[in-house]
């Protein structure tokens, strides 16, 4: 039997107020000025190399904060990678810019290093979306089911999940589990889960969380963009609804659509995603032209505008001052941690394997 969960205790508008209030932090810092970039780019700097630290940022943060990790020996990229690369790394402390549950991803990861981060209001809609004791009260409602999470989850969800995925690797996971005759529970993302019921046939419960950036993106006013721009190839992130995702030339994750901007003839790209992404992909596919997919129109309430506001919290300012100060370190309870790795170890050794196989 297949269907789908109405999300129980959870209240999709307060998500959005949280939202909005954090557009207002984010969008209220004042601009900072060359000569305070400098400064604070120096002041990172030193403190990166004083405390054996290392910067890692997500795709979606400011571009000065992806330039600086580049420029200071850090990293730039998704979730997992951002805290595979920090398990690899030598340094003690690893900053990550983005929001929580990449600090706690990475804190799983790395249990003996100390994780901090710019801001731990820095949320994220989908962690949001998923509490995690409605989640485990549906997965034991469902024990005959495999549960398998995304990576935008808490660590406590990752802990009572049997897997955790990333959107590059999702569909082969799952199609590796039906195979298997396994039936799914999947959470939190409703528009990635439906991707993938698609494409694998699998027998999916759908936890009914959206991500507040690509939920907004607009299947009618994309087709009117495309006509404007009809050199453009159409870049999705298949969190977005599924008839946007119909409208694409290519779907896939961040590193994936930023590696198709880069293989592509096309002069241009209409990119259905953060447009925290175009720092990455003006690197991959340099003199190109990036187009925001459009987030208005009838239904859409513009909460994000293509920029999620919590990845928007991380700045220079704050970035400096958690250095100087040491706080907002990333903490997670020890049985959590214990539990929560092993479904990323899967992830992991199912992604060495494929590696290893092709």
């Amino acid at each position: 039997m297949t269907g789908q969960l109405q999300m129980p205790m959870v209240d999709d508008d307060s998500v959005r107020k949280a939202a909005a209030s954090a557009a207002n932090v984010a969008y209220s810092i004042p601009d900072i000025s060359n000569q305070e970039k400098s400064e604070l780019k120096q002041r990172i700097r030193e403190q990166l190399k004083a405390q054996n630290a290392v910067l890692v940022a997500h795709y979606y943060v400011d571009a000065d904060i992806q330039e600086l990790a580049e420029e200071t020996g850090g990293y730039v990229s998704d979730s997992l990678d951002m805290a595979r690369f920090g398990h690899e790394h030598s340094a003690s402390t690893l900053v990550v810019a983005g929001v929580r549950f990449m600090g706690e991803t990475a804190k799983i990861l790395n249990p003996e290093k100390r994780i901090i981060m710019p801001d731990l209001d820095a949320e994220c809609s989908l962690d949001m979306n998923c509490p995690v004791d409605e989640f485990s009260a549906f997965c034991d409602a469902h024990p005959d089911y495999t549960v398998v999470v995304y990576a935008n989850t808490s660590a406590a969800v990752k802990a009572r999940a049997d897997w955790m995925v990333t959107s590059g690797i999702a569909v082969d996971v799952i199609t590796h589990l039906v195979e298997r005759g396994e039936k799914i529970i999947w959470a939190p993302d409703r528009h990635l889960g439906g991707y993938i019921k698609k494409l694998s046939g699998a027998d999916i419960l759908l936890w009914q969380g959206s991500c507040i950036v690509h939920d907004e993106f607009r299947a009618q006013e994309l087709i009117a963009l495309k006509q404007q721009h009809p050199e453009a190839a159409v870049l999705v992130h298949p969190e977005s609804p599924a008839a946007v995702v119909e409208l694409a030339d290519v779907v896939s994750s961040t590193t994936g659509l930023i590696k198709a901007a880069g293989e592509m003839d096309n002069p241009s790209f209409i990119v259905a995603t953060d447009n925290g992404i175009f720092y990455k992909m003006a690197q991959a596919a340099p003199g190109k032209k990036f187009i925001e997919a459009p987030s208005g129109g009838e239904g859409a309430t513009c909460q994000s505008c293509a920029h999620c506001p919590w990845m928007a919290m991380n700045n220079l300012r704050n970035l400096a001052e958690v250095l100087e100060s040491g706080e907002n370190e990333i903490h997670v309870d020890p049985d959590i941690q214990a539990k929560a790795v092993k479904p990323i170890q899967r992830l992991l050794g199912f992604s060495e394997q494929q590696k290893n196989n092709s």
